[in-house]
């Protein structure tokens, strides 16, 4: 994912989901000058990390 994606995402009013290695994330902050975002992982609000961008993806509906 890129910078704008996930700003766009954390700004969205809708449920996007994104997961970083797999497990569904929630994306709580975005640092675009440094490429980098911090994210709860699952809902363990004491479980957050902060990672770069191009390691999130979004996980689009399958048609």
């Amino acid at each position: 994912m890129d910078v704008q994606r996930a700003q766009d995402i954390f700004a969205s009013k809708d449920n996007i989901a994104v997961h970083l290695d797999g497990k569904p994330v929630w994306i709580e902050h975005v640092d675009a000058a440094n490429g980098m975002a911090t994210v709860q992982v699952g809902s363990r609000p004491t479980d957050v990390h902060t990672v770069g961008v191009d390691r999130l993806e979004e996980q689009r509906e399958k048609h």
